[in-house]
Formats: structure tokens, C-alpha cells, sequence
């Protein structure tokens, strides 16, 4: 427990940030697995992936603005996505790469 009044509000800021902080995370993180049980059912259709994807790329552009995590991580977790979810629209066209 805190003993100093700075350290009471020190405490006070920090859960106010985990919060915010947990709030983007779990939305970055929910659209990810919406996404990753979306690609493992064949039968998907691709304008429901572009959906996930949009609302992917949006949720990490912010979680980044906010600070909550790196650009280098959002880039990369919309890159994959985006990778995933072509390689599946060709395998539904019936085209391989």
C-alpha cells in the first residue's frame, strides 16, 4: 500500500493506464482471433475477411497512436494478416501461387 499522497495518485494514474491500456490490447487481440478462426474455415467468404482485416488495421493503427503497442508489432500483425487472407482468397478462386 502507498504511504505518500504522491504515491496515492502514482497508483491512482498507473491502474487508470493498465486499463486503457488492457482495453486496446483485448481489441487488437479479439479481432486477431475472430480472423484466425475465420481462415481456418474453407468456406469463409472474402468479403468477411476484408471486413476483419479493416477493422484489424484500424484497432492497431490506434492501440500504436495510444502508445499501447510498438508500430513495429501493429505493422507486422497486419502484414501476416493481410498475407492470410490473400493466400486464402486464392485458394477459394481455386488459383495457387
Amino acid at each position: 500500500m502507498p504511504n505518500t499522497k504522491s504515491a496515492k495518485k502514482a497508483l491512482r494514474q498507473s491502474q487508470r493506464k493498465r486499463a486503457h491500456n488492457q482495453f486496446w490490447k483485448q481489441r487488437v487481440r479479439s479481432v486477431v482471433h475472430d480472423l484466425k478462426g475465420l481462415l481456418q474455415n474453407e468456406s469463409t467468404e472474402v468479403g468477411v475477411l476484408k471486413e476483419k482485416e479493416i477493422l484489424l488495421q484500424k484497432y492497431s493503427d490506434k492501440a500504436t497512436k495510444e502508445k499501447v503497442i510498438s508500430r513495429n508489432k501493429a505493422n507486422r500483425l497486419k502484414s501476416r494478416y493481410a498475407q492470410k487472407i490473400s493466400a486464402h482468397q486464392g485458394y477459394i478462386s481455386g488459383s495457387t501461387k
